[in-house]
C-alpha cells in the first residue's frame, strides 16, 4: 500500500540515517579526545576503574618528588659524614706523629686545631631545605627522620603510606647545647695505662662546643707536657669517634642505595599503571579511523535511500495527471 501520509520508506531510512549519524557522533568524540572511556556514560566500571588509578599515580608523583628531596637530604648528610671522616683520620694521623719523641707537639697541636675548625665547619654547612643531620643547635636532640617511600592501596580500598626511617641522632657530629649528643663533643671513656703500667680510664672530647651541658672530659689538645700516656688515651678516644663516623656513613649510605631503588620502582610502577589505564579507556585510533570511514560510506548511502524514499511519494502526483 502506498501512503502519502505515512511513508514507511522514508521513516526506515530516516531511523537507519540517525543511527548512523549517532555512531558517527561517538567515533568522532573517541577520535577528538583519544579517549574510548571519556566519562562514566562510556563505561561506568572502567572509568571508575581510571579514575583511580590516576588519581594513584598523582600520589605516586608526589612520593617520587619526596624521594627526590629524602635523597637530596641523606645525600648532603653522607657527603658532610665522608668528608669528616678523612679529617679525623687525619687527626688520627697527626696524634700518633706526636707519640714519636722529640717531635714538637705544639706545632702538631696548631694542625689538629685547623683540622677541628674543618670538622666543624663541615657539621655546620651540611644542611638542605633547612635541616642539617650534622648539627645541632636546639634544646630537643635530633630524632628519626622519615621519608616518604611509597604510596599503597589494600585490595579493600585502604591507602597508606610507606616510610625510610634513619635516625639522626646517630650521626650528630656537634651539638652546641648538650655536648653529649654529638659524636665530637660528647665524653669517650677509654682506658689508658700510667707510666707505672697501671691501667685508668680517662675521658677525652674533640670538640668544645661550649655547649650549655659539657661533659666532664678533657679536650684533645697537645702540649709540650701531654704525656705518652695521654697520647694513647686520645689515640683510643679517635678511633672510637671514627668508627661511630663510620657507622653513621654505612647506615646513610644504605639508605641512599634504598632510595635509588625505590625511585627506580615508582618510576617503573607509574608507567604501569599508564599503561593499564590506557588498555581500559584509550581509543584503538587504527580501528576508529576504520569505523569512521564504513560509516561515512554508511551515511552516504542513507541520504541517498532517504531521497529515493521522498522520491517516490512525490511520483504518486503523476497517478493524478491527464
Amino acid at each position: 500500500m502506498t501512503s502519502i501520509i505515512t511513508n514507511t520508506g522514508a521513516l526506515a531510512a530516516l531511523q537507519t540515517l540517525r543511527s548512523v549519524n549517532q555512531n558517527m557522533e561517538q567515533v568522532q568524540a573517541r577520535i577528538s579526545s583519544g579517549y574510548r572511556v571519556e566519562k562514566a556514560a562510556d563505561n561506568a566500571a572502567y572509568w571508575s576503574i581510571a579514575t583511580t588509578m590516576r588519581s594513584d599515580n598523582k600520589a605516586l608523583s608526589t612520593v617520587q618528588d619526596a624521594l627526590g628531596l629524602g635523597a637530596a637530604k641523606t645525600d648532603t648528610a653522607y657527603t658532610g659524614l665522608e668528608s669528616a671522616i678523612r679529617v679525623v683520620d687525619q687527626i688520627k694521623s697527626k696524634i700518633t706523629a706526636a707519640s714519636e719523641p722529640g717531635v714538637d707537639k705544639t706545632k702538631i697541636d696548631k694542625e689538629v686545631q685547623q683540622l677541628k675548625n674543618q670538622l666543624a665547619s663541615i657539621a655546620e654547612s651540611a644542611s638542605f631545605s633547612g635541616e642539617n643531620w650534622l648539627f645541632n643547635s636546639s634544646t630537643v636532640g635530633a630524632g628519626p627522620k622519615n621519608i616518604v617511600a611509597s604510596f599503597n592501596r589494600s585490595p579493600d580500598g585502604a591507602v597508606s603510606l610507606t616510610t625510610l626511617e634513619f635516625n639522626a641522632a646517630n650521626s650528630i657530629m656537634i651539638d652546641t647545647h648538650s655536648a653529649g649528643r654529638g659524636i665530637l663533643t660528647k665524653d669517650w671513656t677509654v682506658n689508658q695505662t700510667t707510666s707505672a703500667g697501671t691501667v685508668v680510664t680517662a675521658a677525652y672530647f674533640l670538640i668544645n662546643a661550649s655547649s650549655a651541658s659539657m661533659g666532664s672530659g678533657t679536650e684533645i689538645k697537645l702540649d709540650a707536657n701531654t704525656t705518652p700516656e695521654q697520647l694513647g688515651g686520645m689515640l683510643s678516644a679517635v678511633e672510637n669517634m671514627l668508627q661511630q663516623l663510620t657507622d653513621s656513613a654505612s647506615a646513610l649510605g644504605a639508605i641512599t642505595s634504598r632510595i635509588d631503588m625505590q625511585e627506580a620502582f615508582v618510576s617503573s610502577l607509574m608507567d604501569s599503571i599508564d599503561k593499564g589505564v590506557g588498555k581500559l579507556v584509550d581509543a584503538d585510533m587504527n580501528e576508529e579511523s576504520t569505523r569512521l570511514k564504513a560509516l561515512q560510506t554508511q551515511q552516504q548511502l542513507g541520504i541517498q535511500a532517504l531521497s529515493i524514499a521522498n522520491t517516490n511519494a512525490e511520483n504518486i502526483l503523476q497517478l493524478f495527471r491527464q
